[in-house]
């Protein structure tokens, strides 16, 4: 077998690498989550306080911030193997780092912080949507998106909870020992069972023909983020989603200051949230997608994100957020779904990787801003500022779609 996937390959055999690449999403998503849970307790048995944990978060951020595009770059030229393969291999270093700083032996801080750096090449995530991008049709590409939230969720349920327990159970090393073995696992079943690439074989031979363009070519990379089909979905993106990112950073100290949730108690919400993540973008989403067009949910998203932004404003209780949270997990999920799927047709079959890679970059940019940002509002004006701007954000989005229609800018950029 020569490893690629050309067009005259049966159904039979997409549908199989379909269904390898949502196991390696939920391999990672879960390794990735079982690290969420057991930073803060390592990080306060080293010594850190939350000002130092704050720069150790803001580093995370950053680096995933900046090696989002170049890595979507990088999946686009060396194809689906080779990006996921990177992606597994810097996590299992992330790990082996992380396991290594539980060593009282070690300099614990510094392999803590020496922890993040493999992060710029965790993108497992955006390498899973190339994939599937690239082997669906435009029509079927929402509904085969929003699956990757059964991913997310299953990441964020069994993550956490085997963090918590393996770390009560057998010590705070366990979860990454762990972590570091799932890794190697998913990078060995990257290695031999992707196909080189999953590409069309037009796309391949436009890549091999001519000089290959540079990974860290960062024109060609601002080229695709401005084209005019692009910039207006990629900023409503960002901008509408925003706020909640904002809400979402701060959610551990709200549930505990103004919640006044045990920890045990915040871990049952988030699994809340993390099913309610998987019922929607997995089950719902897909059937919208098939019913609506897709700059309709765009904007029933937007319009959501305001209506949960008033509720926020006005809430005084856990009781109160959890009759908003279906809302909200609706609103988040198919504003990620529904304009990843926009941005990856908005651009040629070459480009999908460097695009999903600048989506995956908007998480980053919330992590990144969001500790500061939302820590100075959350101080200064309470829990309520976070609607307040949530609503009057989306609301001037909601407008501007309204007044301008993302249709007919594609339409003059064509």
């Amino acid at each position: 077998m020569s490893g690629q996937l050309p067009g005259s390959m049966g159904a039979l055999r997409r549908r199989g690498i379909i269904i390898l690449t949502y196991v390696l999403a939920a391999m990672e998503l879960t390794c990735l989550f079982m690290q969420f849970s057991i930073i803060p307790y390592l990080s306060r048995t080293l010594g850190l306080d939350s000002v130092a944990f704050g720069y150790l978060q803001t580093t995370f951020g950053v680096l995933s911030l900046l090696g989002g595009p170049v890595f979507g770059r990088f999946a686009d030229q060396c194809g689906a193997r080779a990006a996921l393969s990177l992606s597994f291999l810097a996590a299992s270093a992330l790990y082996l780092l992380l396991a290594a700083s539980c060593s009282p032996a070690l300099p614990g801080v510094f392999l803590l912080f020496a922890s993040r750096l493999p992060a710029a090449l965790m993108h497992t995530l955006p390498a899973a949507q190339m994939v599937i991008t690239d082997l669906t049709a435009p029509a079927e590409r929402p509904a085969a998106l929003g699956r990757l939230g059964l991913c997310f969720g299953v990441g964020m349920i069994f993550g956490s909870l085997l963090g918590g327990t393996l770390s009560t159970k057998y010590g705070i090393q366990c979860p990454a020992i762990v972590a570091l073995v799932v890794t190697l696992l998913g990078a060995v079943l990257s290695f031999t069972c992707v196909p080189v690439t999953t590409k069309e074989a037009s796309v391949q031979s436009a890549h091999q023909g001519g000089t290959k363009p540079s990974v860290f070519d960062l024109k060609a990379i601002t080229r695709l983020l401005l084209l005019p089909s692009v910039l207006p979905v990629f900023l409503v993106k960002v901008i509408s989603g925003f706020p909640s990112g904002l809400f979402l950073v701060m959610f551990s100290i709200i549930s505990m200051d103004f919640f006044q949730l045990e920890a045990a108690q915040a871990g049952y919400l988030m699994s809340f949230f993390g099913v309610l993540q998987m019922v929607i973008q997995g089950l719902v989403i897909g059937r919208l997608s098939t019913r609506f067009p897709e700059e309709a949910l765009l904007r029933s998203s937007v319009l959501v994100f305001a209506a949960v932004g008033l509720g926020m404003a006005l809430m005084s209780n856990v009781l109160h957020f959890c009759f908003l949270m279906p809302a909200l997990v609706f609103s988040l999920c198919t504003l990620n779904v529904v304009t990843d799927s926009m941005l990856t047709k908005a651009v040629s079959a070459s480009d999908t990787g460097t695009m999903l890679g600048l989506c995956a970059s908007v998480h980053p940019l919330t992590r990144t801003l969001g500790p500061t940002l939302g820590g100075l509002l959350y101080r200064s004006y309470g829990v309520s500022i976070f609607g307040h701007v949530q609503f009057m954000v989306n609301l001037l989005v909601l407008l501007v779609l309204w007044r301008k229609p993302l249709s007919q800018k594609r339409d003059k950029a064509q």
